[in-house]
């Protein structure tokens, strides 16, 4: 019957009143027949359980905790897993595609050692943003993977023009990113392995053939640092582990691997940024997307930081913006591509086909922008049409380390 008064019995304890006092308290108030003793025992036992309730809810509660805790836990986990298995069907899908290509289309490789005359000349040939599989279709310009061939054909044979004017038997192949697109979600990838592969090892293909066609002249070098464009993930990575997980990484490790042993070709380091000694000046490779833009302001900025850990830069060399500027100091080179969808129609910028080529002599350094839209009076390099049917972008979108990688001469 003393049920009845439990909520009141508890906030009067709450509020600091002894036993004896609530029992005293509810006979005077209620009137009620009975002893304070016995009340007060009463009240006591009230008290007691509802001690025992909140422990209860206590411990209800903080198991309720613990579950969502481990819930929580497992969801993450999940999630973990399922990433991480979507990267990696992704991955082994494209390297299977690679290996099928690479055994279905052999590629015969023969290169020539140079004697080396006395001439401290050496030709850097800048290639950047060629991205192999971009399609353009607009008016004024075309791209596809045969035009591309077209346009690097054209370039290499400006290139050993050059080298013969000037005698150069040793050849830089500075490639300074974005050698393709990519399709950054895991499953597009994992949907579009076949094509990714495919448009990898026709880039492969088309590079193969320009190396040997420089060494022809001369022996090559080359050294390779990754773009934005070409990142295999959604967001750019500033450490050279992430910068590997990048179609530049695996572009220039392919040809590494079918240049392996091969005399005359040297292939010197691939990473965010590349400093190679030419003759007797250091050239820093990059991209250019780390930069708000290639500028006096930007350069000495890069030159203090080399500068500060004993690194002497004398020249810079960038892409990305697909647009050739040559300076004292610096150059950008444009692209292969020329003008595209989002630069017509979302920048409102009108650019041409083109990369450059560098010229280190005794007696300095002469410099040529390579103009690369017309090439009706060149055939492309031979690469295989059927593999060249592959997905373009969208046109809606737009190791501890050697710092310093010598050219010996």
């Amino acid at each position: 019957m003393f049920e009845k008064y439990k909520d009141e019995v508890i906030q009067m304890w709450l509020n600091g009143f002894g036993s004896y006092n609530i029992a005293q308290d509810l006979i005077e108030k209620y009137d009620l027949d009975i002893g304070k003793n016995e009340l007060k025992n009463i009240v006591e036992q009230l008290i007691k359980h509802h001690l025992v309730d909140k422990e209860i809810l206590k411990s209800n509660v903080k198991l309720s905790k613990q579950k969502q805790k481990q819930q929580d836990l497992n969801r993450i986990e999940r999630k973990s897993f399922r990433e991480h298995a979507r990267i990696e069907n992704a991955v082994s899908e494209y390297s299977k595609e690679i290996a099928i290509l690479l055994k279905d289309y052999n590629l015969t490789l023969q290169t020539t050692e140079h004697k080396n005359i006395k001439n401290e000349a050496v030709m850097v040939v800048h290639l950047t943003d060629t991205h192999f599989n971009e399609l353009v279709n607009i008016d004024g310009n075309q791209y596809d993977f045969l035009i591309a061939s077209k346009r690097i054909r054209k370039f290499a044979e400006v290139a050993k023009k050059h080298a013969k004017l000037y005698k150069i038997k040793n050849i830089f192949l500075a490639i300074t990113g974005d050698l393709m697109n990519s399709d950054r979600r895991l499953d597009e990838l994992l949907q579009m392995s076949t094509n990714r592969a495919k448009a990898t090892f026709l880039s492969v293909n088309i590079l193969t053939h320009l190396i040997n066609d420089l060494n022809t002249i001369g022996n090559v070098s080359v050294a390779c640092v990754t773009g934005n464009e070409s990142r295999v993930k959604e967001h750019n990575g500033w450490t050279d582990i992430t910068a590997s997980d990048n179609y530049d990484f695996t572009i220039y490790e392919m040809l590494k691997l079918l240049f392996d042993g091969k005399k005359g070709i040297e292939f010197l380091d691939c990473g965010l940024e590349v400093v190679v000694k030419v003759g007797k000046r250091n050239i820093l490779l990059i991209h250019g997307h780390q930069l708000k833009g290639i500028n006096d302001t930007s350069v000495a900025k890069l030159i203090s930081k080399y500068s500060n850990k004993g690194v002497k830069i004398d020249f810079v060399i960038c892409g990305h913006k697909h647009h050739a500027l040559i300076s004292d100091f610096y150059a950008q080179a444009g692209s292969p591509v020329g003008s595209n969808s989002y630069s017509d129609n979302a920048l409102n910028l009108s650019s041409c086909a083109s990369q450059n080529i560098y010229m280190f002599t005794n007696d300095g350094r002469y410099d040529v922008r390579v103009d690369l839209q017309n090439t009706d009076q060149y055939d492309g390099y031979e690469i295989n049409l059927k593999l060249a049917e592959y997905n373009a972008k969208s046109l809606l979108k737009t190791k501890t380390k050697k710092t310093l990688f010598e050219i010996v001469i």
